[in-house]
C-alpha cells in the first residue's frame, strides 16, 4: 500500500514508520531541520517495543514529489490543517482514504470540505509520541486506544482494507463503529486536561487534589458531553466517567501538550478545543459557560495572529 504522512512529527512519524516498517511504502511530507535529518540518517522510532531505523526513509517537502497513494495519514496540529489542504489535493486520487488524526471534533468534516467526505476516515489516537530531536520520534507511554471509522452510514470495504494495514503495523489503529463518539469522548477529555492546565499553568495531580480544580475539570468535561449529546453523538460509555478515570491515572506532575506549548510561547490549539465546544453550544442552544471562559482567557495566552481575532 502507498500511504502518505502529512506532519511527519510525533504522531506522523511514530505511526508513519510502524508502517514502513510492516512493509509498506511510504513517504514522509515534512520540513526543516526535521526533514534534513531524516533524508540524511533515516526516521528513528524509539518505540517502548524497542528501536527502530527506517533507512532510507522516504521524505519530502514537496507532495507532487509523491503523487496520489492509497492513505494518507495527516497528523499535522490543528492550527496548520488550512496550510495543508493544499497538498491533499495533489495527494488524494478517487480511491485514496484520507485518516484524520486531529484534536477536536471539526477537522474531519474541514477536510471533507476540501476532498470530499467519501474519502475521509476521522480517526482519534491517544498516544505519548513527540519529536525527541530532528528525525528522531519517541514514544513515552504505551499505545493507547487509536480507532478509526466511517463517519456516517454502514462500513464501506475501502475502510475494512485500511484497517488491515492500519491494524497490522502494531500501531494499535482499529476499526470503530461508532467514531464519532470516540472523537468527542477524547475532546471531553482533551478540553478538561490541556484546558484547565494551560489555564491554571497547573500539571494534572495538584487539580485532581483541589475540590475546585476537581470540579474545573469535571464541568468542561460536562460541557462538552451536553453539546455533543445535543448533535446526536452516540457515546457507548459516559465520556466524563472515563475522562475522569483517564485523568487518576496519570502521574500528579503530567502536563498537557498545550500546557507545554504555552511555556514555550506557541500556538495553542484552543480553537479546536474549547472554542469549539463554544461555538457548536451557541449553535445548539446549548450553554457552555466554564468552556467559554476557559476559551475567552486562553485566546490571550498565544502569539498573534492565532490568539485575539
Amino acid at each position: 500500500m502507498r500511504i502518505a504522512i502529512v506532519g511527519a512529527g510525533g504522531v506522523g512519524g511514530f505511526f508513519g514508520g510502524l508502517l514502513a516498517h510492516a512493509g509498506h511504502d511510504v513517504s514522509f511530507l515534512a520540513r526543516g531541520a526535521h526533514l534534513d535529518a531524516i533524508r540524511r540518517n533515516g526516521l528513528r522510532i524509539e518505540a517502548r517495543q524497542g528501536r527502530m531505523t527506517i533507512d532510507p526513509a522516504a521524505a519530502t517537502d514537496d507532495p507532487a514529489a509523491i503523487g496520489q497513494v492509497d492513505l494518507v495519514l495527516l497528523c499535522v496540529k490543528t492550527y496548520s490543517l488550512d496550510g495543508v489542504l493544499p497538498a491533499l489535493q495533489v495527494l488524494v486520487g478517487p480511491e485514496t482514504a484520507v485518516l484524520t488524526l486531529q484534536n477536536g471534533v471539526e477537522a474531519y468534516a474541514q477536510v471533507a470540505a476540501a476532498v470530499g467526505s467519501a474519502a475521509v476516515l476521522p480517526g482519534v489516537a491517544y498516544c505519548e509520541v513527540a519529536v525527541r530531536e530532528p528525525g528522531v520520534i519517541f514514544q513515552g507511554a504505551a499505545v493507547g486506544r487509536n480507532w478509526f471509522g466511517e463517519a456516517a452510514g454502514p462500513r464501506r470495504p475501502r475502510a475494512q482494507g485500511d484497517g488491515g494495514a492500519l491494524t497490522g503495523a502494531g500501531g494499535g489503529l482499529v476499526l470503530n463503529e461508532h467514531i464519532l463518539g470516540a472523537i468527542w469522548t477524547k475532546c471531553c477529555f482533551i478540553c478538561a486536561m490541556s484546558g484547565v492546565t494551560a489555564l491554571t499553568r497547573q500539571p494534572l495531580g495538584p487539580l485532581l487534589a483541589d475540590a475546585e480544580g476537581r470540579e474545573l475539570l469535571l464541568a468542561v468535561m460536562r460541557e462538552a458531553h451536553a453539546v455533543a449529546l445535543a448533535q446526536g453523538v452516540y457515546f457507548e460509555a459516559d465520556p466524563v466517567e472515563a475522562g475522569l478515570l483517564a485523568a487518576e491515572r496519570f502521574p500528579p506532575e503530567a502536563k498537557s501538550s498545550m500546557l507545554r506549548d504555552l511555556e514555550r510561547g506557541g500556538e495553542l490549539e484552543i480553537e479546536a478545543l474549547n472554542g469549539a465546544v463554544v461555538r457548536l453550544g451557541r449553535t445548539l442552544g446549548v450553554a457552555t459557560p466554564v468552556n467559554q471562559a476557559v476559551y475567552a482567557a486562553l485566546r490571550f495566552a498565544q502569539p498573534l495572529p492565532g490568539g485575539r481575532a
